[in-house]
């Protein structure tokens, strides 16, 4: 049994590490890119991966990813002033919100209100300190101001939750359609 927990940790952090990979890095989704899943990644990770150090892997790969965006990808540097150490808190509240909803999951659908809420919550904090912070302390925007913050917080956002949603989404299906398939399997009914 422990054997199988640790193969699943396996699987899950390296497919997490991969999406990851392939999402980041550009800046707005198109017919040929994906929309970044950094911010579901963590979530995601908070929820499946048990080993603390998950955290510092992902926030790690997160920096190398923009760093080789950046140097090698041509991808604008716009974004990395002194407001981008900022990104570790922001990615905390999402991996928090998934840590917190992981220990109140049960395999019923009542436990659908929890995660959306805590998905919902950790999206929004995320935002905060991640749109908040960079606009006010990254040098880039002259006289910031909370009225202008707000103005772009929606503006932006939806786009934010957009790209959460779908990614948390197919994860909810993969999760619910492997757990069928491993019942199914394990008491030797028919599959369709």
């Amino acid at each position: 049994m422990i054997q199988t927990q640790q193969r699943s940790q396996l699987l899950i952090g390296t497919f997490l590490i991969l999406l990851m990979a392939v999402t980041r890095g550009h800046h707005f989704a198109s017919i040929d890119h994906l929309p970044s899943a950094s911010w579901a990644v963590f979530f995601l990770a908070g929820f499946y991966l048990k080993p603390l150090w998950s955290f510092p892997l992902l926030v790690l790969e997160a920096l190398l990813l923009d760093f080789a965006a950046i140097t090698f990808g041509g991808v604008s540097s716009f974004c990395v002033t002194p407001s981008y150490v900022m990104l570790i808190p922001a990615y905390a509240s999402l991996w928090g919100a998934g840590r917190w909803y992981a220990h109140r999951h049960q395999p019923q659908w009542r436990s659908m209100l929890p995660l959306i809420s805590s998905l919902v919550l950790g999206v929004i904090v995320c935002q905060l300190i991640s749109s908040g912070s960079f606009y006010f302390y990254s040098g880039r925007f002259t006289d910031p101001t909370l009225a202008e913050l707000v103005n772009r917080l929606i503006k932006y956002t939806p786009s934010r939750f957009e790209a959460v949603f779908f990614y948390v989404g197919f994860a909810i299906v993969a999760h619910l359609l492997l757990g069928w398939f491993a019942r199914s399997r394990h008491t030797g009914a028919k599959i369709l």
